[in-house]
């Protein structure tokens, strides 16, 4: 059995204001080819199908017609798709009668039974192949949210209901297949000594323990299919254990490695290969700086000027970062200026302080943080230190934890 692992798709992102629609459909398009020159019988979406709950309809139409696309070229294929933090389970789920007949699976949520029970039998899918013979089952766990996986079944703590929630699904799979059916899963979750791409990828539970162990996942598993971060990466280095990451940089963290998916290839239970299939970057992402300013502009001055017969869609996108002394009130005109003629296009300029001299209390190595910098914990604890002039304690931040989640829960329906 051939798989191919993607996630972290995130279709309708903005780039500090910029549409990225002509990227994610230069990786569709691409992805499409992929599928129909090596024909593998899954492809497996693991969550952060979409950049928000509530997604453009542009995004949302790009989803569809990859659907379609992908079944009318190859309608053995079968699609799993799962909900991550940044996608609504319920709109994941909401046309999932119709992607069924395009032999697609839309999971968006955990459900339990009237006796508490979970519903594991939703979350068990068949993998055929190109025959139609099931040769693996798919568990499918999409962003288990706290609401979820607490309560009177599973009590209070949230990774011992997660735990409780992989072990129940684990052994329904266990004892549905047959000898010589593979056991994938598919997850969206940060697991414990992942590589995270902080300028992008949103914390999954607020508080000190949200990494979960890769135990969670016994031999039993033929391959683990993982998303949420976006670099790249086994976990605790197992062959088994991975994440595909993201198809383009979603940030100007990301740009010094290489974008893919994963190609799986099993032999019965056994794990043969997992190979990586470079993505084409359809526009680069380009940094400049930190620099002093004057630095900063002879650099600007250097790139090359905007070829008339080119495609704009593919200009690089620039980051701009200055190292200043003391505020430049003219600094965006500076810039611009310098960028007038030039193939680019400035999505974002960082100024840095240092050794300011200044008398007013400030810390003369301070950084200048932007908000979109920073994560809610954080722009709350510092809100916190601002107003009280200490720490917050972690009680404190458990309580603002579940406010946020009960807000994103409510930003969530449909």
């Amino acid at each position: 059995m051939r798989l191919f692992h993607t996630s972290d798709w995130h279709l309708g992102q903005n780039l500090h204001g910029q549409d990225r629609d002509f990227e994610h459909g230069c990786f569709l398009e691409w992805l499409l080819r992929q599928l129909k020159l090596d024909q593998p019988d899954v492809l497996l979406i693991a969550g952060d199908i979409f950049d928000t709950v509530n997604p453009p309809v542009r995004a949302q139409e790009r989803l569809y017609d990859f659907i379609v696309g992908a079944h009318e070229q190859q309608p053995s294929l079968t699609i799993v798709m799962i909900a991550g933090n940044h996608d609504s389970g319920s709109r994941i789920e909401l046309p999932a009668p119709l992607m069924r007949r395009l032999r697609t699976h839309a999971l968006g949520r955990v459900l339990w039974l009237d006796d508490g029970q979970l519903d594991a039998e939703r979350l068990l899918l068949p993998l055929p192949d190109a025959s139609g013979e099931i040769r693996a089952w798919c568990l499918a766990l999409p962003f288990l949210r706290p609401a979820e996986v607490t309560g009177a079944q599973l009590g209070d703590n949230y990774l011992r209901g997660i735990g409780q929630v992989h072990e129940w699904l684990i052994a329904a799979a266990n004892a549905k297949r047959t000898p010589g059916q593979a056991l994938i899963a598919i997850s969206h979750a940060h697991m414990a000594g992942g590589s995270v791409s902080e300028d992008s990828e949103r914390s999954l539970i607020i508080g000190n323990a949200e990494a979960l162990p890769a135990s969670l996942f016994g031999s039993t598993i033929s391959y683990v299919a993982l998303g949420h971060l976006h670099k790249p990466q086994k976990v605790n280095g197992e062959e088994r254990i991975r994440y595909s990451g993201s198809p383009i940089p979603l940030s100007f963290s990301e740009i010094n490695y290489q974008h893919q998916i994963l190609d799986v290839k099993l032999d019965g239970e056994t794990l043969l290969s997992v190979e990586p299939k470079l993505i084409p970057r359809a526009v680069n992402l380009q940094r400049i700086g930190p620099a002093p300013l004057a630095e900063i502009l002879l650099q600007l001055a250097e790139l090359p000027n905007t070829d008339l017969l080119e495609d704009l869609q593919r200009q690089p996108w620039l980051e701009v970062r200055v190292r200043l002394d003391e505020p430049q009130p003219d600094l965006r005109y500076q810039v611009e200026t310098a960028l007038q003629g030039k193939a680019v296009r400035l999505v974002r300029i960082a100024a840095e302080y240092a050794g300011t001299g200044r008398n007013d209390g400030a810390d003369d190595n301070a950084t200048l943080i932007e908000l979109d910098q920073l994560s809610p914990q954080e722009l709350f604890s510092r809100a916190w230190q601002d107003n009280y002039g200490s720490e917050v304690d972690e009680q404190t931040l458990k309580d603002f934890a579940e406010l946020l989640q009960d807000v994103q829960m409510e930003r969530e329906q449909p």
